[in-house]
């Protein structure tokens, strides 16, 4: 298996990287501020499925034939770029409640968590960055590659777990006091299907 002092390395980079607001913090920190705590962290949740699925990518060699080929990267890229401007197309336009005292929440968790599967999984950056990052840590001679490429992974997708968990409950908590704000209730659609838009601008203006 992987030896205690790489292990240890790997940990403390990756705890570092993934408090490193990024995509997929915007993300969940919008859900959680829009929608509450609980749809957060449904949020974070699908991100995290997102990540096993590109370990899983990584170790059968898929990302490596979506880097070998520039045309299935462009294609993976604007899919999910359109797929973002979509979602922060509809936030931007759908009509906020009045109160929402009494109603349910913008969006469900199990709708929030299918949603943030998708986005990160369309996300061909992040599938790069997985076949790069992953091997840096792994040592043939410390035993089977397969086995330590998805220890790393699940590594990296607990604690980006723990990471995305940490900003929802923040923003879930920031995110019940604004709503309680009828200019600030009108407006949150409008500013999270902006940061959904960015990111989709981001992902297709993105290059290998």
């Amino acid at each position: 298996m992987i030896d205690p002092a790489t292990l240890i390395t790997y940990i403390a980079v990756v705890f570092g990287f993934v408090f490193i607001p990024g995509p997929a913090t915007l993300l969940t920190v919008a859900r959680a501020t829009s929608s509450g705590t609980k749809v957060g962290i449904a949020t974070g949740a699908g991100v995290a499925a997102g990540d096993v699925i590109h370990t899983i990518m990584a170790i059968v060699g898929i990302s490596a034939i979506i880097a070998a080929s520039a045309v299935l990267f462009s294609i993976i890229k604007y899919i999910g770029a359109a797929y973002l401007v979509y979602l922060g197309i509809r936030a931007i336009i759908e009509k906020a409640p009045a109160d929402l005292a009494g109603r349910s929440l913008p969006i469900s968790a199990g709708r929030a968590f299918r949603q943030a599967i998708l986005t990160e999984v369309l996300n061909p950056k992040t599938a790069l960055f997985f076949l790069a990052f992953l091997p840096q840590f792994v040592h043939p001679q410390s035993g089977f590659v397969v086995l330590q490429l998805m220890v790393l992974g699940i590594i990296f997708v607990l604690l980006g777990l723990f990471s995305t968990v940490v900003f929802a409950v923040s923003a879930g908590g920031l995110g019940s006091f604004l709503r309680r704000n009828p200019a600030v209730l009108k407006w949150q659609g409008k500013v999270v299907g902006g940061i959904y838009c960015a990111l989709g601008v981001r992902l297709a203006l993105q290059q290998r």
